[in-house]
C-alpha cells in the first residue's frame, strides 16, 4: 500500500487524523468520528515502507532506543503532517495529524475576536491553552502567533516537538526550534531562549516540573510565554501546575502564578448542528484581581464562580459559551449538555433560570469548520 496515496486520500476527505495498524485498514478521523478508509489491511511490509518514508533520520534513532518517536513529514504536493510512531503487539503503528499550511484567524476558528486580540497583544506573562488531544490547542496558539506577526514588531521563539505550523516573517522575527533537531529538550531550549533576546516564547507543551519552572521564570522576567497543558478547565490547570511541585513549594508557586498568569483558554470541539465540521466551546479565564487573589490563596474550587461573574473582564464559562452556541443554532442541546462541566446548571439555563445576565455574551462564533 502506497503511504503517499493514503495521505492524499486523508487530505481529500478533510480528516484531521490518520491511524495505521498492521492487520487492519487505514482509519481516519472526520469531524471527531473515526471511519474506515477502504477494506485493504495494512501488512508488516506496508508499515516498514511507511516508516522509511515518514520518519526523519533523527527520529529513527529515537525510535530504536525507545520504540516510539514524534516527528513531522511534509510532501509539497500533499501537505504537512505531525507523525507519532510507536510499537504495538510487536508491530509498528502510526497516528498522523494533518497540519494545514494556512493559519486561520480568530474569526475563522470561531474564537471571540476581541478577547483574543487583546490577549495576543499582551507584553508579558503566562498564557495557557488547554484541552484534550485533538481539541485544537496548537491551531489556537498558531493563530495567536500569526496575529502578532501581522500586528506588532516582536522577536518570537517557538520550541516545538515537532514543529507543526511554519511561519513567514512579517512584522515579527520568528525562530522555530524543534526538539531533537535544533535543541535537546524543552527545559534546555527554554533556559537558552532567555539569552536570545525574545519578546515572546512559545513552548509546545509543559510536560514536567523543569519546563513549568522555566516557563514561570521566563514570564517573571518580563517575557510573554505561551504554552499548552492537557487539562480540561481552568481550575484543573491551576491545580496541575501547582501539583507539579512538592507541597512545601505550593505557597510560593501560587504566589508566582497569581503574578504572572494572564489567561487560561480551555477548549473543546463540538460537532456542528448546522453543517459539517466542529465549533469550539470555550472556558476563558482572564487574570482579574479577584481571580489572582483566589489563586494566591489556594481557592481554586471557587474559580468557576469567579469566571462566571467576570463577563465584563472578557471571561466566560463553558456553560456560557455552550449556551451561546446553542442559541445561535450551531450545536444541539444534547451536545451542549454532553460537553458541559455542570449539566444541571446547563439545564437551568435552557429553562431560563440563569444567574443575572450570564447568557448576555458574544462568543463570536465564526462558523468555522475544524
Amino acid at each position: 500500500m502506497n503511504i503517499r496515496e493514503v495521505l492524499r486520500a486523508m487530505v481529500q476527505l478533510k480528516s484531521s487524523d490518520l491511524f495505521l495498524k498492521v492487520g487492519g485498514p487505514p482509519r481516519v478521523r472526520i469531524d471527531g468520528a473515526v471511519r474506515q478508509l477502504g477494506n485493504t489491511a495494512m501488512t508488516k511490509d506496508d508499515m516498514r515502507d511507511a516508516f522509511l518514508v515518514l520518519v526523519e533520520e533523527h527520529a529513527k534513532e529515537q525510535f530504536k532506543k525507545g520504540h516510539e518517536c514524534d516527528c513531522s513529514f511534509e510532501d509539497p504536493e500533499i501537505g504537512r503532517f505531525r507523525v507519532n510512531a510507536f510499537m504495538q503487539r510487536g508491530n509498528i503503528g502510526f497516528v498522523l495529524r494533518h497540519v494545514k499550511s494556512d493559519i486561520p484567524d480568530f474569526k475563522g476558528l470561531g474564537l471571540p475576536q476581541e478577547q483574543f486580540e487583546r490577549i495576543a497583544l499582551l507584553r508579558r506573562g503566562l498564557i495557557l491553552v488547554t484541552g484534550i488531544t485533538g481539541s485544537g490547542k496548537s491551531t489556537t496558539l498558531a493563530s495567536m502567533i500569526q496575529y502578532m506577526n501581522k500586528a506588532v514588531n516582536r522577536h518570537i521563539i517557538t520550541i516545538e516537538d515537532p514543529i507543526e505550523y511554519s511561519y513567514i516573517d512579517d512584522r515579527c522575527l520568528i525562530n522555530q526550534r524543534e526538539i531533537g533537531i535544533d535543541t535537546r529538550d524543552f527545559k534546555s531550549a527554554l533556559r537558552n531562549a532567555m539569552r536570545e533576546a525574545p519578546d515572546v516564547i512559545l513552548v509546545g507543551e509543559m510536560r514536567d516540573i523543569e519546563t513549568v519552572n522555566a516557563a514561570i521564570d521566563a514570564a517573571e522576567t518580563g517575557h510573554l510565554v505561551l504554552s499548552t497543558l492537557h487539562t480540561i478547565n481552568a481550575q484543573q490547570t491551576m491545580e496541575r501546575i501547582i501539583n507539579f511541585f512538592p507541597p512545601y513549594q505550593h505557597a510560593l508557586v501560587r504566589m508566582q502564578l497569581s503574578l504572572v498568569f494572564q489567561a487560561v483558554i480551555s477548549q473543546r470541539l463540538i460537532p456542528r448542528k448546522d453543517g459539517p465540521g466542529r465549533v469550539p466551546g470555550l472556558e476563558l479565564m482572564i487574570a482579574t484581581p479577584t481571580i489572582k487573589q483566589m489563586i494566591e490563596e489556594g481557592r481554586t474550587p471557587d474559580l468557576g464562580g469567579a469566571i462566571r461573574d467576570s463577563l465584563h473582564f472578557g471571561c466566560m464559562t463553558f456553560n456560557q459559551s455552550l449556551f451561546g452556541l446553542y442559541e445561535q443554532g450551531h450545536i444541539s442541546r444534547e451536545d451542549a449538555l454532553a460537553n458541559s462541566d455542570n449539566p444541571e446548571e446547563m439545564e437551568m439555563m435552557f429553562r431560563g433560570i440563569q444567574r443575572g445576565n450570564s447568557t448576555q455574551l458574544n462568543p463570536a462564533i465564526g462558523g468555522a469548520k475544524r
